[in-house]
């Protein structure tokens, strides 16, 4: 197959063995230093030359679908075991153009809320992972492609880049705003103005754009958008090529994967050359990245299999290569539970035969950072021992050992925010297993610095009768306790509404009001 690494030959014992003198000897280690100095030579230059240092051990990051439901857990490291992952997307808000939000579904804050994302990033880092973000994509308007104001899109950026604490965030310029010429000037800008900032700062901060290409390389609009952002100053990590999707049946995927790399690379040595950014082959390939699609690409009769990573992690390990990406951590599943469906068009699935999370487990042999990873203490403590809770700093109720608790609901426990995986009651979100999978909680993440408890629904004196411990009340009857209302579910007299949170299923109160924690449909 292309791209493989052509075995060597064994010797056979028939052939004749040549004898070596010393002077050969000498000669050959003379000739192995010289290669090696040069080659230490030509890493130094390329090195020197460079306006971002490349990474020097191919790096591996799934991306993930952020805002698809159901939500891939990538803080955790049975559901993502990479060091990194890639999230996606960062996108114009539809109703406020200079207004990033997640997959134009969710305001930053809102994500934070909704999606608990603030919360996974700190504990997918807690755990040694780095979270990448990732704007554009194909689905939305890309910043640039709808803020036409270059300080306003600076600033969108910059909001994101500070409130996610990014080293290194990816560029998906693709569909309609990739042929935006004027976007991509804009973009250019803000980033390489983001850019500057961080150097002031004293924070590192790494671009990689990712574009879509042929298996004959990069065409001219996606050029464009690497030639616009060289000439802005921006000091690029890299290019990052969609090497899927190539648009016709293709019986060797790993093959059409090579060629497509090693047309860009050809490509990218020049335009590199002509900035300043590599003077070298090595250098090149430092700079390029992968992103295959797994298993059913949108084209039929592209299918990328297990069979077709071992070449391109080949490939990435004799070239140097930068990055290698897959779309996505979301569908690294197969297809039909025990029996593979083949072929299946999906966002949570492959369509190729495989194992669970078994692309993500392969390429995770490409063990290197994309950026420095923190060095800090899990977020979860190794001991059952947990940090006494404050029901005044907690964004979710408190866990109680005698409550039952519906699918979906969140509480906080030892410090943390567990959400329910199936119904539970008394099964401590704390306790821990060597099989995480058998616990009925996920831990989402760290309750973080400043949090503090969703306000309840409170409703105006009069709204209704309060609440009598010596009145009879019937079935549909309404109260207010402490100013929050209730209806009687039965018959009952002095029954405290307020009894109804430790045990909501005998109780004949319920509750007209939400609280943060309790599922909601969606969840």
């Amino acid at each position: 197959m292309t791209g493989e690494l052509a075995a060597e030959r064994p010797a056979s014992d028939d052939e004749p063995r040549r004898e070596l003198s010393l002077p050969r000897v000498v000669l050959a280690i003379l000739l192995v230093v010289g290669v090696v100095a040069g080659s230490v030579y030509a890493f130094d230059r390329t090195m020197s030359a460079a306006n971002a240092g490349p990474v020097d051990t191919t790096w591996f990051a799934p991306y993930v679908d952020t805002t698809l439901t159901p939500a891939t857990q990538f803080q955790d490291t049975s559901a993502n075991p990479s060091k990194q992952a890639v999230l996606g997307f960062v996108v114009a808000d539809p109703k406020s153009p200079c207004t990033p939000s997640w997959g134009a579904a969710y305001s930053l804050d809102g994500a934070a809320r909704s999606l608990g994302l603030d919360r996974r990033m700190a504990q997918y880092r807690a755990q040694g992972g780095e979270p990448l973000v990732s704007f554009g994509g194909a689905a939305h308007s890309e910043l640039a492609h709808v803020c036409t104001d270059v300080a306003k899109l600076t600033a969108a950026y910059e909001s994101v880049v500070t409130r996610y604490r990014q080293t290194t965030v990816d560029v998906d310029v693709e569909g309609a705003n990739l042929s935006d010429a004027a976007a991509a000037q804009r973009r250019a800008s803000a980033l390489a103005a983001v850019q500057r900032t961080a150097t002031a700062d004293g924070r590192p901060f790494s671009v990689w754009l990712t574009l879509p290409a042929t298996t004959s390389g990069l065409q001219s609009d996606a050029l464009g958008v690497v030639t616009a952002m060289l000439d802005a100053g921006v000091r690029l990590a890299g290019v990052n090529v969609m090497t899927m999707n190539f648009g016709t049946p293709i019986d060797d995927m790993a093959g059409a994967v090579h060629s497509s790399l090693t047309s860009t690379h050809d490509q990218l040595r020049r335009v590199y050359a002509k900035y300043g950014v590599a003077d070298s082959s090595a250098g090149t390939w430092s700079r390029l990245g992968a992103t295959v699609m797994i298993g059913q690409n949108d084209t039929d009769g592209e299918i990328f299999t297990i069979a077709d990573a071992a070449p391109l992690i080949a490939d990435a390990t004799s070239w140097g290569l930068g990055r290698v990406s897959i779309w996505s951590l979301n569908r690294d599943e197969q297809c039909g539970g025990s029996y593979a469906v083949i072929g299946v068009h999906s966002d949570v699935c492959s369509g190729t035969a495989q194992t669970s999370l078994e692309f993500t487990r392969t390429f995770a042999a490409l063990d290197g950072s994309a950026t420095a990873v923190e060095d800090v203490t899990p977020a979860v403590a190794a001991s059952p021992t947990v940090v006494p809770d404050d029901p005044s700093t907690s964004p979710f109720p408190l866990w109680q050992p005698n409550r039952p608790y519906e699918t979906g609901y969140k509480v906080v426990r030892g410090g943390n925010v567990y959400q329910a995986k199936w119904y539970s009651q008394g099964q401590d979100p704390a306790a821990q297993s060597s099989d995480p999978s058998q616990s009925p909680w996920q831990l989402i993440g760290p309750v973080l610095p400043g949090e503090s408890p969703a306000p309840l629904p409170t409703v105006a004196p009069g709204t209704y009768p309060s609440w009598s411990s010596t009145r009879t009340y019937r079935t549909g009857d309404r109260v207010l306790y402490h100013r929050l209302p209730y209806e009687a579910r039965w018959y009952n007299v002095g029954t405290s509404p307020g009894a109804q949170d430790a045990d909501p299923a005998s109780s004949p109160w319920k509750p007209l009001f939400d609280v943060a924690g309790e599922p909601t449909p969606s969840e």
